[in-house]
């Protein structure tokens, strides 16, 4: 068992824990005191077929009260209304705040479950049991979670932190190849904002990545966490730095919003990425050459470098001002000084923005 740790005060944190099953489990969560109390999965329609049982049976070596709550897969379900059924099925199974939320699922059933437990009973606990890529090295750690409202994505939310986030790192290899490339919208972002050394070691080793090798994918998302880990410690509420995480989201988002959810999430990052990419680029904080790798490295990891001829792009550039990020009127955009540097700008033109995604046409 391989472990790094996130420290959320002076005297509180939690594991990030990398296994390749869920053997580790009951161990780690009769740790945090929960033995013999109400544990409930909280997964959804695609993901708890595949892993539901072994996590459940996992489990049931720490408490006999062991219940699962299903939702539909999917971005359009990560809503309040899912969110109000799991307080009333919670309210069945008689849960009180001793007792414990199990978000087994990708990003959307981690931020749905995070917010459920953030918001019932005023916070219970919670953990972490990413099943994808994307929820591994990026929404599972942090505590942020929310659901959207409207075309407003996120905008209702809270920061709970996870006492626990296991992963299974088995679970990678059922991921389809879509599912996959989507998380590396993620993993590419955190070494452009963070680690150049991390973002030219991905480069170097795209074959034994897209190869789903063991060995390079336990560094890839160990070094993901522990760039994440360091910016959620110095910022866990996003009062600064943290936002560089929102690197490539902010267009990102609103992609995402206006291909009616089409597109995967990371999917949308790698655009977005693209879109902020060169604008620093015509601010000449990049070269030229560095700009267009940083576009055609999402290449080899099938995520799209283009949109389609007919996008809106003022109907997208209207969608960045319903986004969460905004300070005071304006948009809080991420941009790079260089490869590994990214700071964060508010004084991003809707020029900028237009030029850069009708760049994304071409």
């Amino acid at each position: 068992m391989d472990s790094i740790n996130v420290r959320t005060g002076a005297d509180t944190g939690y594991d990030i824990i990398f296994e390749e099953d869920y053997s580790g489990l009951p161990e780690a969560v009769s740790s945090l005191g929960f033995e013999g109390r109400r544990l409930c999965i909280i997964s959804d329609s695609n993901v708890f077929p595949i892993y539901g049982e072994e996590a459940a049976a996992a489990l049931r070596k720490v408490s006999d009260k062991v219940y699962s709550i299903v939702f539909p897969a999917g971005e359009e379900n990560k809503n309040l209304d899912t969110v109000r059924d799991i307080y009333r099925k919670l309210i069945g199974y008689e849960f009180d705040r001793k007792d414990l939320v199990i978000a087994l699922g990708g990003g959307v059933v981690g931020d749905v479950a995070g917010f459920a437990s953030a918001t019932y009973l005023r916070g219970i606990d919670f953990v972490q049991l990413p099943t994808t890529l994307l929820s591994c090295t990026d929404s599972s750690i942090g505590g942020k979670t929310g659901v959207d409202l409207d075309e407003f994505k996120n905008m209702v939310g809270a920061f709970h932190m996870p006492r626990l986030v296991y992963m299974n790192l088995s679970a990678l290899s059922t991921l389809d190849d879509r599912e996959f490339a989507s998380g590396m919208g993620e993993v590419i972002k955190h070494g452009l904002i963070r680690d150049a050394a991390y973002y030219e070691w991905i480069i170097n080793n795209f074959s034994e990545i897209n190869e789903r090798e063991t060995g390079a994918l336990c560094h890839m998302i160990k070094r993901s966490c522990e760039i994440k880990r360091d910016v959620v410690e110095k910022d866990p509420t996003e009062k600064g730095d943290r936002a560089l995480l929102n690197f490539g989201h902010t267009i990102g988002h609103a992609i995402e919003k206006y291909m009616g959810f089409k597109l995967k999430h990371g999917e949308c990052v790698a655009l977005g990425t693209i879109a902020s990419c060169y604008i620093s680029y015509k601010r000449e904080m990049l070269t030229t050459e560095e700009n267009y790798e940083i576009r055609d490295m999402f290449v080899p990891f099938g995520l799209p470098i283009s949109l389609p001829e007919d996008t809106d792009v003022e109907e997208i550039i209207r969608l960045t001002r319903s986004d969460k990020k905004m300070d005071g009127g304006r948009i809080r955009f991420v941009l790079l000084k260089d490869v590994g540097k990214a700071y964060i700008d508010t004084g991003v033109t809707d020029d900028e923005i237009r030029e850069s995604l009708l760049q994304l046409k071409i």
